[in-house]
């Protein structure tokens, strides 16, 4: 028993568990920023433009009957209304990781020096070509071997 609790322990405290459970509390938080801006910015505008309709209160009542006296009603504005949250939370959320994976785009610039072809010879600067003069004559003298 007390191996479980220890892996359960490790599970819980990994930084993905940690992760995901931050990000679901922030999401429902956002979630309930983006339907108070559907329902109470976005929403009555739309309905003022169609005659002064409030999508929430759209429903359709089934008839009654003797078996059936009481009324029952079926809510598609509510419906549309959460269809309404649904696309834009999800374009909102389409928009900051488009922005996201942009940013993580950012081009790298590598400097690529031509290697010098096998039949030319590099030009030396100054300094070397004093070098290459002052070890050939060393090695004419004996004092150093040409291989350096």
């Amino acid at each position: 028993m007390m191996g479980f609790i220890q892996e359960f322990k490790e599970f819980a405290m990994k930084g993905n568990v940690v992760d995901l459970a931050v990000g679901v509390i922030i999401g429902g938080a956002f979630g309930k920023i983006v339907a108070s801006l559907v329902s109470d910015v976005i929403m009555p505008p739309i309905g003022w433009l169609i005659g002064g309709v409030k999508f929430g209160d759209l429903k359709y009542e089934l008839p009654t009957s003797m078996l059936n006296p009481e009324a029952v009603s079926i809510n598609y504005g509510a419906f549309l209304q959460v269809t309404f949250d649904f696309l834009i939370v999800s374009l909102v959320i389409f928009s900051v990781i488009k922005a996201m994976n942009h940013l993580k785009k950012a081009p790298v610039v590598v400097e690529v020096k031509p290697e010098p072809k096998a039949d030319e010879v590099p030009e030396l600067s100054k300094a070397e070509a004093l070098l290459t003069e002052i070890r050939d004559l060393l090695a004419t003298t004996g004092k150093v071997s040409p291989s350096l």
